[in-house]
């Protein structure tokens, strides 16, 4: 299968390095070593001795027209050694870096490598990207969740095996051998407890609580979490026209399978196929957009407000089969009329626009017009 970023990272690797992040096994080295068949080249993994020794000793075939360096972030000066590998060579190397770790947070401070690259995020599937049409394809994908291998196993026995040992190689191989955590048993509560807690707001008081350590403790591993792309969090949106509860956010899971709730799991993969589209389109097309949710004071609430540039761009709620739009879509779309507002259902087949111009449709419709 050829993945949604392919395209996108043969253009850009003709003019910079191209940096491409993502959860553990969404696809990243399956997409870099199609890249290297595609254009010939050399694939080294960090985390192969035979390959660190290379990179480490600086033994790479520099005449290759691609080197694909997977995992390197886990190597302490990995910034300064590809500056000098890009600085060197960069009118007659491509250079391809991989890793499951957040490397976008390059762009939130100072960053030696500015301006030598291109980061693309890559997400599990869509259904968009398995060329999803009906409503079983859609009820496999909620099932199996959208991390290629389960998916394509197209069982769901062997999905909740596959979820349950990567949650915990997650966080004992990647969290555990990278970051300083004292109690990673800790850390794994945590990671079982925030499941259920999918499509309200996230409250660190409570898990304090439950997990009695200090508040400071659970929001460092609530980033984590974040940055290892176990959970993603999502700010509430404001605006001089509303009054809402700025300070909350909400949290979903990348593998949408962990939530028990058919609706908060139906919630949490909209919010995937979202986010998703919102990276591609931020990583392609220059604009920032960002993915939010709404509540204010009356409990109002609107799943999801997709910005761009910082400006609401649409509206959009998720219901498991309810035809009878939302009262906090109402009230936003009232706000803002001039934006397209969405309620989306997993079950229900009808599609209509209501007299206030919402469009309430089937999720398979909805989604297959995203990424």
């Amino acid at each position: 299968m050829e993945r949604y970023l392919h395209s996108q990272t043969l253009h850009d690797l003709q003019k910079k390095m191209v940096f491409v992040a993502g959860p553990r096994q969404s696809g990243k080295t399956t997409l870099a070593k199609q890249l290297t068949g595609k254009l010939g080249g050399e694939f080294f993994n960090y985390d192969i001795d035979r390959d660190r020794e290379k990179i480490l000793n600086q033994e790479l075939s520099l005449d290759a027209p691609l080197i694909v360096l997977d995992e390197i972030h886990k190597y302490s000066r990995w910034r300064n050694y590809l500056k000098g590998l890009y600085d060197s060579r960069k009118d007659s190397l491509r250079i391809l870096v991989t890793g499951s770790a957040k490397l976008d947070l390059l762009r939130k401070g100072g960053d030696s490598l500015q301006g030598r690259y291109h980061l693309l995020r890559l997400h599990p599937l869509s259904l968009a990207e398995i060329k999803g049409h009906s409503q079983k394809d859609l009820a496999d994908l909620m099932t199996l969740g959208g991390f290629p291998e389960p998916f394509l196993s197209s069982s769901e026995r062997e999905a909740k095996r596959w979820s349950r040992e990567y949650r915990s190689r997650l966080i004992r191989l990647e969290i555990g051998s990278l970051e300083q955590v004292k109690d990673l048993a800790l850390v794994e509560q945590l990671s079982y407890r925030l499941p259920e807690l999918v499509s309200g707001p996230l409250s660190i008081n409570s898990l304090r609580e439950d997990l009695q350590v200090a508040h400071e403790t659970v929001a460092h591993w609530l980033t984590l979490l974040e940055n290892y792309y176990a959970i993603f969090r999502l700010p509430c949106f404001g605006s001089s026209k509303i009054k809402a509860l700025k300070k909350e956010q909400k949290h979903y899971h990348f593998d949408w399978t962990l939530i028990e709730d058919k609706g908060a799991r139906f919630e949490n993969l909209m919010a995937c196929h979202l986010l998703k589209w919102c990276h591609f389109m931020t990583d392609t097309e220059g604009d920032e957009y960002e993915l939010q949710y709404f509540r204010d004071r009356q409990k109002r609430e609107v799943d999801f407000v997709i910005t761009k540039n910082q400006k609401p761009h649409q509206f959009v709620e998720a219901k498991s089969n309810d035809r009878e739009v939302s009262l906090g879509l109402r009230y936003l779309h009232q706000r803002f009329p001039e934006v397209p507002s969405f309620q989306v259902c997993f079950e229900d087949q009808h599609d209509f626009v209501t007299r206030e111009g919402i469009r309430v449709m089937p999720a398979r419709t909805f989604l297959k017009t995203l990424v």
